[in-house]
């Protein structure tokens, strides 16, 4: 699953519960009381065969990206 929401009245959004609940959902975003509330700057993806790379943030450049190491000899 990519995302999931929780809906509950009078949840502290720094209650132990919450926290704890976030931790065993099986998703790449947990979003508490809240739908698509992110900031650009934070890695969006999936969880176990969904979760191929990232998107949005640095961490979406390595899906877009390959390494390549070039060494060319200069005449001195």
């Amino acid at each position: 699953m990519t995302a999931t929401t929780a809906w509950r009245r009078g949840v502290d959004p720094r209650s132990p519960r919450a926290h704890r609940m976030s931790r065993r959902l099986k998703a790449g975003s947990v979003f508490v009381n809240n739908y698509n509330d992110g900031d650009m700057t934070v890695p969006f993806g999936g969880y176990k065969q969904s979760g191929n790379g990232r998107d949005k943030s640095l961490h979406a450049l390595e899906k877009f990206t390959e390494l390549k190491t070039i060494w060319i000899a200069l005449e001195s």
